[in-house]
């Protein structure tokens, strides 16, 4: 099996410098004898970097579209393909790969580190061993991304800690995998439509509205002035919003009525949305608002920026947020 590895950037691939970490390693060399020492020195594998390789909190759609562009420009030249990442916004970038790549048909397995390769008990190269054990497995499919010990889809992780070398789960969906002597394979796969012949990521502009107790009418709708292409809103619980703040609902029916998609996520990282189930969470326009479900916030994000690059607005960008493009619903 041949296998192609992209390096992105991350703190897999930094090194000290005066302003802190930065990337710098020399990914290539680094690699070869992680393949040595892992018995895979004769196994073929290819390498590629976006150039330049970044901090991964400076990652956006403009990033999204060099990897995806990347990883389409090497794929006659390999059976499956490892992203090396920054853990900053993995969970985003697997997310938006996922959408992009829903009908790429080759394996596609992100991973990173919570410290420098070089470094002294790094797990960077546990990891990258990881990813690439899971593509050689032959039974990885789609995006999805190995970290710690376990192998989870793509569109279905967020980062849960900062330091932890499990530093990622999923919340709603069982892991794919979980490595060790010898791994243990899940049986369970998210059905998916999946998106022929994507158009790449454009930079949109999307609100994120956090909800907090207090916060009132104004704070929020200058949050969405000027108006932009669509509006995430981090909801309590299964979609519940302070419905008996004056001027909230009314906001919110001011941002329908001008055809601005309202996406509702929970801030629970084991949620799902359901809309109206309470009265609190009837302040939310029927007709121009969608619950996410029991998406993650990385993968609804993702997912409106996909939708919106697509040219989708409105109503057609709603249905699409119920529908499973890459295995980020639940049946």
């Amino acid at each position: 099996m041949r296998v192609h590895v992209t390096y992105a950037g991350g703190t897999i691939g930094m090194v000290e410098s005066e302003r802190g970490l930065v990337p710098g390693a020399d990914m290539r060399t680094w690699l070869s004898e992680v393949a040595a020492l892992a018995g895979l020195e004769g196994s073929s594998i290819g390498f590629s970097q976006i150039d330049p390789p970044i901090d991964s909190s400076n990652a956006g759609p403009d990033q999204w579209r060099a990897l995806v562009d990347d990883l389409v420009r090497h794929r006659d030249e390999a059976d499956g393909f490892v992203v090396l990442h920054g853990t900053d916004t993995m969970a985003y970038a697997s997310s938006a790969a996922s959408f992009a790549l829903a009908s790429f048909s080759k394996p596609v397995v992100f991973t990173g580190s919570q410290l420098p390769a070089r470094c002294a008990g790094s797990d960077a190269y546990s990891n990258t061993v990881g990813a690439l054990t899971a593509v050689f497995s032959g039974r990885a499919t789609g995006v999805s991304l190995f970290f710690g010990r376990h192998l989870f889809r793509g569109c279905r992780v967020t980062k849960r800690s900062t330091w932890d070398f499990e530093g990622f789960e999923s919340p709603c969906a069982a892991p794919l995998a979980c490595a060790g002597a010898p791994w243990e394979w899940s049986a369970a796969s998210e059905s998916a439509c999946g998106w022929p012949d994507p158009l790449a990521y454009r930079r949109c502009d999307i609100a994120v509205v956090d909800l907090v107790p207090g916060v009132s009418t104004a704070r929020i709708e200058s949050a969405v002035t000027p108006l932009p292409e669509a509006v995430l809103v981090r909801a309590y619980g299964i979609g519940n919003a302070p419905c008996d703040e004056p001027g909230f609902p009314e906001l919110f029916e001011g941002l329908a009525a001008r055809g601005v998609p309202i996406v509702v996520c929970s801030q629970c990282a084991q949620a799902s949305v359901a809309l109206g189930r309470y009265e609190a969470g009837t302040a939310f326009p029927p007709d121009g608002s969608v619950g996410a479900r029991d998406m993650t916030f990385e993968a609804a994000y993702a997912k409106t920026a996909f939708l919106l690059s697509q040219g989708l607005r409105g109503r057609d960008l709603m249905a699409w947020m119920g529908r499973s493009i890459a295995g980020e619903l639940s049946a």
